[in-house]
């Protein structure tokens, strides 16, 4: 009689006082290089080899301000693959539109925040191609200290959106810092740009859809001590091809 009452009794209190759940399984680390662990010496082959891994060709930038959908080159593979890595680990919704020059280009990546900062411990050789110039929405990576940085490395976060303004052929010749190609001219005329850039830094990619948001984001009011603007445009970047 005794243990017919026990073993209820316990089944009762195995209910009341389950057994503790395990604790979930930490997520498996994103994949590809850790970005903290990267160096100027280091960079190139792990991007490299990250953009064999793990392809991609097109971005989306969503701000408060519209949608931009921006193509990589293929044949600036490290800074491609770089731009890839971040995006997909999320660093640029981290960061704004840090530099406004209107007429000229708008820049991003930077914040005040450690974690971007810290990331700025890698540069990533220049990739200048003839074939990719500074018309308007053409992306390029920026760089720092060329006194101190004679192989003009460029910023591992820093990038820039042309803008310009339409030149017609003797003033995109006359300020073009090499020979232009017929088309780079006529673009120039039509579309606008930036030509005294070419050839002095990587352009890796441009706009194919939301060039108006580009123009929207050179008009926004900035500090004009900084050119930061005045009311922060944030970017969620996602890698979407």
């Amino acid at each position: 009689m005794f243990l017919r009452l026990l073993i209820p009794a316990l089944a009762l209190l195995a209910a009341c006082n389950p057994a503790p759940e395990k604790p979930a399984a930490a997520p498996p680390p994103p994949p590809g290089p850790d970005i903290a662990a990267l160096t100027d010496s280091t960079a190139p082959a792990a991007l490299l080899t990250y953009s064999r891994q793990y392809p991609g060709s097109e971005v989306l930038f969503e701000t408060r301000l519209g949608k931009i959908r921006v193509k990589l080159y293929d044949d600036t593979p490290i800074h491609k693959a770089n731009f890839l890595l971040l995006a997909r680990r999320g660093v640029f919704t981290e960061t704004v539109f840090n530099r406004v020059v209107k007429g000229f280009a708008v820049q991003g990546g930077q914040t005040s925040d450690a974690r971007t900062i810290r990331l700025r411990i890698y540069r990533l050789p220049p990739e200048i191609r003839p074939n990719h110039f500074h018309v308007k929405g053409a992306l390029g990576m920026a760089r720092y200290d060329d006194a101190e940085n004679p192989q003009r490395l460029s910023s591992n976060t820093d990038f820039y959106f042309a803008v310009g303004k339409k030149l017609t052929p003797a003033q995109a010749r006359a300020s073009a810092s090499r020979p232009l190609t017929p088309a780079q001219v006529q673009a120039y005329a039509t579309r606008g740009g930036v030509p005294a850039l070419d050839g002095a830094y990587t352009v890796f990619g441009e706009v194919t859809e939301g060039l108006d948001v580009v123009e929207k984001i050179s008009q926004e009011p900035v500090d004009p001590r900084d050119k930061w603007p005045t009311h922060d445009v944030g970017m969620k970047v996602t890698v979407v091809k």
